[in-house]
C-alpha cells in the first residue's frame, strides 16, 4: 500500500509512521466524518516521568483519509484500521500467517477451495455475533462498484465472481465463489491454486463488517465504526486528536493498555517527547548525534529500528508525454546521483534503490541490474528521445503530497540534477495527501514523488504483480509490457517457490530496464526514542496489529 516518504529531518523508521490515504474527499463521499465520539473513557492524555502514568500510549500521527477497511490504500489508514477491524487470518510480528477470526481452515486437494471455520466466541464491538454471512456480505460489499474500492480487484480478484461483480455496474450483487455454509463456516473458491492467496486475506479489503449495523446506520456508520479488532474508536476530531479504546469484546487476549491517544495537531515531535507529551518519536538527522551521546539523558531511550519493507520511487505516467518515451525516462534515471544524495544529504540513513523488491524481502535478488548514475549515458538517451528539444518538450509537473513548505530535499536535489545534467526543467506541485492519492488512483498524475510502496504481506507478488501488471488498478503509470504480463500470469499459478521467485525477478529486470518508475530508496536501520515506561512495543517491517501487546509500567 502507499505511504508518504520524507526523510528530511526524520527517522527512516517512521516511513509508515503517520502517513497517508486514498479516497473521495468531497463532502458527500468522504469516508471519514469531521468528528466522532463513540465510546466513553480515556479522559487523560498525559504521562509523566515524575508521577503516576495513565495506562495509555501516546503518539503523533496524521489524519487517516478513511476508517473503511474496504477503501484503504494507504499506511496511515491501515495502521488504525488493523486495530479496529480484523479478518479471517492475520500476520504476527514474525510475519507468519496465523488464525484470526477463523480458528482453522482446510484447502481442497486442487488448491482452489478454502473452508474457514470461524471461532465460536467472536463478536462485533457492539455485541452482535459475527457470522459467515457477514464475511460473505463484506466481500461482496468490497467488490460492489457502489463502494468505490480501488483495491477490491487487486486483493480479492482471485475469488471466482469478484471481477464479474466489479464489472457489472451494480447488475450483479453476489460473488459466486463465496458461500456461507452455516453461521460458522465460510467457503471461498478461487480461480486457480495460488500460494499467496491466504496472505492476501490479511489485507483490510477482506476484513469483516457487520451487515446488520451498516444497513441500519447507512452512511453514518463510518462516524461510529463497529469492528472486531482489539480496539474501538473512542473519539476523532480532524486535525486535533484520535483516541482508541480497548475493545472488551475482542475475542483474543485483551489489550494491556486502556487505549491509544494520537495527536493530530502537529508539533515538533522531539520537543514533545522531551516534554513527556508523547511516548515515542523517530530521531531525525538534526538530533541523531546528540541522542547517541551516552552523556545525553535521551541516549537511554534510544532503540534500533529494523528496516521497513518499502520502496520509495518517482512514478511516470507512460501514457502522458514526455514519459511515453522510454529513452526520456532512462535519461532522467541515469542523470541522478543517488549515492551522493544518500551519503551527503541523508548521512547513510537511506539506501539507494536500483530494483523494486527490497533487500531481505522474499524474492529479493541482488542480481537485478539497475539504471545507475551516468551523466553521459543520460545525455545520449535524451538525444535519442523525441523530446530532446526543450522548445517543444511538454510541460512536466511533479506532484508531491504536502500543504506547503519545502517539498523535501530529495525532490529538490533530483530536480536540480535533471536541470544541470540534461537541461530538463520541472515544476513541483504540492497537494493534500488524500487528493494526491485520489488523483494517483485515477491515473491523473503525470509524475508523482514523495511516496512509496509499503509491503502488505511477505510475497513478491505484492510488489511486481500489484504495481506492474497491466490490468492492476494500482499500476498508476499505465505501464504495459506483454512479456512482463506473461511472466506475472505464470508466476500466479506456479507452486514451486524458487521457480515463482525467478519469474518475478525476470519481470522485475524488464521493469527496471524500461523505467516506468524511478526507484529511489530502500529503507535502512533507523532509530527511535521510546519512553522507559513503554514495554512490549514492536517495530515490524509490515503493518500488523501491535498496540494490544504493549503495556505501560
Amino acid at each position: 500500500m502507499f505511504s508518504k516518504f520524507k526523510i528530511i529531518l526524520l527517522s527512516v523508521f517512521l516511513f509508515i509512521m503517520f502517513s497517508c490515504g486514498s479516497d473521495e474527499i468531497s463532502e458527500e463521499n468522504s469516508s471519514v466524518g469531521k468528528s466522532s465520539n463513540v465510546a466513553p473513557g480515556l479522559e487523560s492524555n498525559s504521562n509523566s516521568s515524575s508521577g503516576s502514568k495513565e495506562n495509555v500510549f501516546r503518539i503523533n500521527f496524521s489524519d487517516p483519509p478513511t476508517f473503511d477497511p474496504h477503501l484503504v490504500t494507504d499506511t496511515t489508514s491501515a495502521s488504525i484500521i488493523v486495530e479496529i477491524f480484523s479478518g479471517l487470518v492475520t500476520l504476527n510480528k514474525d510475519l507468519d500467517i496465523i488464525p484470526d477470526l477463523a480458528e482453522s481452515w482446510e484447502v481442497s486437494d486442487d488448491g482452489t477451495v478454502y473452508t474457514f471455520n470461524l471461532r465460536e466466541d467472536i463478536k462485533f464491538s457492539n455485541g452482535e455475533n459475527v457470522t459467515a454471512q457477514d464475511f460473505k456480505w463484506s466481500i461482496e460489499r468490497s467488490a460492489n462498484p457502489d463502494t468505490g474500492s480501488y483495491n477490491a480487484d487487486v486483493y480479492l480478484g482471485d475469488i471466482i465472481g469478484v471481477k464479474e461483480v466489479i464489472d457489472s455496474n451494480g447488475g450483479i450483487q453476489e460473488v459466486e465463489g463465496v458461500k456461507a455454509i452455516d453461521d460458522k463456516t465460510l467457503e471461498i473458491t478461487i480461480d486457480s491454486p495460488k500460494t499467496y492467496f491466504l496472505a492476501k486475506l490479511t489485507y483490510p479489503t477482506a476484513f469483516v463488517l457487520s451487515q446488520k449495523y451498516l444497513e441500519s446506520m447507512g452512511d453514518d456508520w463510518i462516524d461510529s465504526p463497529v469492528g472486531t479488532g482489539p480496539f474501538v474508536l473512542q473519539e476523532y476530531q480532524i486535525g486535533q486528536i484520535l483516541k482508541l479504546k480497548r475493545n472488551d469484546l475482542y475475542w483474543g487476549e485483551k489489550s494491556k493498555v486502556d487505549g491509544v491517544i494520537m495527536n493530530l495537531a502537529g508539533g515538533v515531535s522531539m520537543a514533545m517527547y522531551e516534554n513527556d507529551e508523547i511516548d515515542i518519536t523517530g530521531v531525525g538527522l538534526a538530533d541523531l548525534e546528540r541522542v547517541k551521546d551516552p552523556n545525553d539523558p535521551l541516549s537511554k531511550d534510544l532503540v534500533d529500528v529494523p528496516p521497513q519493507f518499502t520502496l520509495s520511487y518517482i512514478g511516470f505516467n507512460v501514457n502522458m508525454a514526455p514519459f511515453d518515451d522510454e529513452n526520456f525516462r532512462k535519461a532522467l534515471s541515469h542523470a541522478v546521483d543517488k549515492e551522493l544524495i544518500a551519503d551527503k544529504i541523508y548521512s547513510g540513513l537511506t539506501k539507494p534503490a536500483y530494483a523494486v523488491i527490497p533487500p531481505g524481502f522474499p524474492g529479493y535478488s541482488p542480481s537485478i541490474n539497475g539504471l545507475e548514475f551516468n551523466p553521459e549515458l543520460a545525455k545520449d538517451y535524451l538525444s535519442k528521445s523525441k523530446y530532446s528539444d526543450p522548445a517543444t518538450r511538454p510541460r512536466i509537473i511533479v506532484t508531491i503530497p504536502g500543504t506547503g513548505g519545502s517539498p523535501g530535499m530529495d525532490t529538490e536535489v533530483i530536480s536540480d540534477m535533471w536541470r544541470e545534467t540534461l537541461g530538463v526543467e520541472v515544476e513541483i506541485q504540492q497537494v493534500e495527501w488524500a487528493t494526491y492519492l485520489q488523483d494517483m488512483n485515477r491515473k491523473r498524475l503525470q509524475v508523482w514523488a514523495g511516496s512509496g510502496w509499503q509491503a502488505d504481506y511477505p510475497d513478491p507478488q505484492d510488489f511486481i504483480d500489484i504495481l506492474f501488471y497491466s490490468g492492476s488498478d494500482v499500476n498508476h503509470g499505465n505501464y504495459k509490457n506483454e512479456k512482463v504480463d506473461d511472466l506475472i500470469l505464470e508466476a500466479r499459478t506456479e507452486l514451486d517457490q524458487n521457480r515463482r521467485f525467478l519469474l518475478y525477478n525476470q519481470a522485475e529486470q524488464i521493469v527496471v530496464d524500461e523505467a516506468p518508475i524511478f526507484p529511489l530508496w530502500f529503507d535502512t536501520d533507523g532509530y527511535a526514542l521510546v519512553k522507559p515506561w513503554v514495554k512490549g512495543y514492536s517495530f515490524t517491517p509490515i503493518i500488523v496489529p501491535k498496540y494490544k501487546d504493549m503495556y505501560i509500567e
